[in-house]
């Protein structure tokens, strides 16, 4: 694990209340860089009494920064809590937690202060809240002032210093500050050096995971081959995710939920992430990527966007255009859930009308029947897996989702890239370049010798005995290795 140095103004603000360790040192000492932990891969937990602008706590995470050491608060942080006008934006939907949150007894009184310790808090009813809130402004201790008039509402949120905690904080700030980075006391699993540490954001209850868990564990043996220490994590270690020098998401992402906090907080903490959080935000609205790609001259099924506002108009405009059958979309339906044929116009009225009650706009296309979609894998703007993925029997989809919630899919057949027409190749890797240089599952439907593509996601699958059927061990290889290079490129500079 990379060593971690725990910055304080004055050594006795940490040796009056907690055990001595090698790993705190002065913020002067750090500051001169007199101390042997003090190497690129380090990371920093600033515990200054002060982060004010130009302070020896401001200028602590300043040249953490400088020297590439991953260091808690950021400078990013620091300026965002100093300024109640810009995280003011930012808390608004905590408020609405508050009135559930807060315990009965507090009813009766109108102003509160929580403390939150890398966000936990003693009073286990406000959790949630201080993980949210700690999510959003990473820091070490956060004092959060609540506010009641008709309802609670989160009145100001500053840092707190170790220097001023009470004797019963203390004990909870130790216990805290373990759980947020036991790096600093776990003994290592083994003798053997990594060159790189990389998070697997995982779901274990998810039932049809971007990556089984036969594929899971593969990545973790493998990267260890190749000299990563690969971990399995889940949404519970966030507050863990600097520990990290990159992050692979294996979950179904979405941009309302924790897969896409992931990624923005390993963007910011400047880790190597796939994929990336523009890769997501691009992949998983598919009106996004209907425009996108009709802009840019990629041949797809004719498609128009139906507007809630415009229902009845757009509705005839669909018909009149597409024909019937047709396909209805929600933007951002995985897994061929959200995707609905209809046949006629009473059917299209009525699906219309259940879709618009989560999105404004819905996607009408063509439909077009073909007895499979190609799926063709695509990394950093090449092609390394491809399969054929069929139709489930009897079904005009990959996936067909039953009442019970039982999920039934198609068979498949993995092609190696070479054997994959020409044509289909093409226009996958030219769809998935307009989204980036990430990994992506770009599906085709082959007209006569031609491709169209339906759609480019993000996270695509790679799935034991299937994605990997035809290179077997060596496509974990070749994903993992593209986080080594990007990591080494990173480590360089370039």
């Amino acid at each position: 694990m990379h060593p971690v140095l725990i910055v304080v103004d004055n050594p006795q603000d940490w040796t009056t209340s907690y055990y001595p360790s090698d790993n705190v040192v002065s913020v002067q000492d750090y500051l001169s860089q007199n101390n042997e932990l003090n190497t690129p891969t380090t990371h920093v937990i600033n515990l200054c009494r002060s982060y004010k602008y130009l302070t020896n706590g401001y200028y602590c995470s300043l040249l953490a920064e400088a020297r590439s050491h991953k260091v808690i608060p950021t400078v990013r942080s620091i300026n965002d809590l100093s300024n109640k006008s810009l995280y003011s934006l930012d808390i608004g939907n905590l408020n609405q937690l508050l009135e559930k949150a807060l315990p009965d007894q507090h009813q009766t009184i109108d102003t509160l202060t929580i403390k939150l310790f890398f966000g936990y808090t003693e009073n286990p009813q406000l959790e949630n809240l201080g993980r949210q809130i700690f999510e959003l402004f990473p820091c070490p201790i956060l004092l959060v002032s609540l506010k009641r008039r008709d309802r609670w509402f989160i009145e100001s949120i500053k840092p707190g210093a170790l220097n001023t905690l009470e004797n019963r904080d203390e004990d909870l700030f130790a216990e805290s500050l373990e759980k947020f980075n036991k790096a600093v006391w776990r003994k290592p699993k083994s003798k053997k050096k990594y060159r790189y540490d990389l998070a697997i954001l995982v779901d274990p209850d998810e039932k049809l995971p971007p990556s089984d868990k036969v594929a899971q564990k593969k990545f973790v043996s493998i990267g260890k081959q190749l000299g990563i220490n690969a971990e399995l994590i889940t949404k519970k270690d966030y507050v863990r995710l600097a520990e990290y020098d990159a992050l692979f998401i294996r979950e179904t992402t979405a941009i309302d939920n924790h897969t896409y906090r992931f990624a923005k907080r390993a963007e910011s903490e400047d880790m190597v992430v796939i994929d990336d959080p523009q890769s997501i935000l691009r992949c998983t609205n598919k009106i996004y990527l209907a425009d996108l790609l009709n802009t840019n001259g990629i041949p797809t099924p004719t498609t128009l966007i139906l507007s809630k506002d415009r229902q009845k108009e757009d509705i005839k405009t669909a018909i009149e255009a597409l024909g019937f059958p047709m396909v209805i979309k929600i933007p951002d339906g995985s897994f061929s859930r959200g995707i609905v044929k209809v046949e006629d116009e009473e059917s299209l009225k009525e699906h219309a009308t259940e879709l618009f009650k989560t999105s404004a706009l819905v996607l009408a296309q063509a439909y077009t029947f073909t007895d499979y979609d190609w799926r063709v894998g695509v990394l950093n703007k090449k092609p390394i897996f491809v399969c054929k993925y069929y139709m489930s029997r009897g079904h005009w989809q990959i996936y067909k989702h039953n009442a019970g919630g039982g999920v039934v899919s198609g068979a498949f057949q993995t092609l190696p890239v070479y054997e994959t027409p020409k044509k289909i190749l093409d226009v996958a890797v030219r769809a998935a370049n307009l989204i980036g240089d990430g990994f992506y599952g770009v599906d085709v439907k082959q007209i006569g010798d031609a491709g169209v593509v339906i759609e480019v996601n993000d996270n695509p699958n790679v799935d034991s005995g299937v994605e990997t059927k035809f290179l077997g061990d060596d496509l974990y290889r070749i994903i993992l290795e593209e986080f080594i290079r990007r990591l080494e490129r990173k480590r360089i500079g370039i």
